[in-house]
């Protein structure tokens, strides 16, 4: 297979046939751990499938908060999809070449995605917000065309931005090796792969994940803030406890999501001594977690969704 040469500003481009993905080659115990990521991807279909075919179904359910979370359940789908059935791939069929366009694509669907999910919980967080500290003026402040509008807007931007951070890729020189130390095609490692200047693709990236990573963060812990404000107001004590208990699954989503992510930034940026192999576990259960416990959580916690899956398990148990 040859490479496939462009032009550029007067400058010869060289985009190889593909890559190599070795992020799992060193790793002991690989078949325990792809058996558990096929485990947590089965999990992640079945649970957020059976959410959205349950709210899907109920009327009664057809809120501003369910919409939102709807919207993190297909997420989450489409974010696992993005990178487990690849390693599950390169495991089975020992087959870790990745062609170069579909390395582009499993990057914009990957980035757009674990984007979106950052956006989705604080999404969820203005829900708790207006629902707790606003109860009267929800008609007002969060309806469904506006739940629909903020879900939109931070699709509109994910897609959009991702589509630049990938196009910009293509500008790139590969030259000299071709093997990507991840579990994906990820961005940084494949930039870092280029033979010519990469400063506008890491100042993006840089940027990029600042912005959705702590843009998100601050709103959810501003929001919880008021919150529990509002709440300690309140006389009632039932009133403080049910208000809380509400907030439980998405703070738990919150933890989850955000936690990891947060301590392998900070112990890249400070440390820089973590061992490659950890480094791509660490990240690769940071991404594949999360939509799987999401949609665990949401059944588990969640009054209406529990009660509507329980009736929908009895019915199927008395057909015939």
């Amino acid at each position: 297979m040859s490479s496939v040469r462009t032009v550029l500003n007067d400058s010869v481009i060289i985009h190889p046939p593909g890559f190599y993905i070795i992020g799992f080659e060193t790793f002991p115990n690989i078949s325990v751990y792809i058996i558990f990521l096929t485990f947590v991807y089965v999990v992640t279909l079945v649970f957020n499938i059976l959410l959205i075919y349950i709210i899907a179904c109920n009327h009664c359910l057809h809120t501003p908060k369910f919409m939102a979370v709807v919207n993190l359940a297909v997420i989450d789908i489409v974010l696992n999809t993005s990178t487990i059935p690849s390693m599950i791939k390169i495991f089975v069929f020992k087959d870790n070449f990745v062609p170069f366009n579909f390395c582009l694509l499993q990057m914009y669907v990957y980035y757009a995605f674990i984007s979106l999910e950052s956006y989705s919980l604080a999404i969820l967080a203005y829900d708790r917000l207006i629902a707790i500290c606003f109860p009267l003026r929800q008609n007002l402040f969060n309806t469904l065309p506006i739940m629909s509008c903020l879900i939109g807007v931070t699709w509109v931007y994910s897609l959009g931005r991702v589509a630049y951070s990938i196009a910009i890729m293509t500008r790139l020189s590969f030259c000299n090796s071709v093997r990507v130390f991840s579990y994906f095609c990820d961005y940084a490692p494949v930039f870092r792969l280029a033979c010519n200047d990469y400063t506008l693709q890491w100042s993006v990236a840089s940027t990029s994940s600042m912005v959705n990573v702590m843009v998100p963060l601050t709103f959810i812990l501003l929001s919880y803030v008021i919150i529990l404000v509002t709440v300690f107001r309140m006389k009632s004590v039932n009133n403080k406890m049910k208000a809380l208990a509400t907030c439980i699954e998405h703070l738990v989503l919150v933890a989850v999501f955000f936690t990891p992510i947060l301590i392998i930034f900070l112990i890249g940026l400070y440390v820089r001594s973590i061992d490659p192999d950890q480094r791509v576990l660490s990240l690769s259960l940071a991404s594949c977690l999360p939509p799987c416990i999401n949609s665990v959580v949401y059944s588990l916690k969640t009054k209406e969704i529990r009660t509507r899956a329980l009736v929908l398990a009895k019915r199927v148990k008395i057909s015939p």
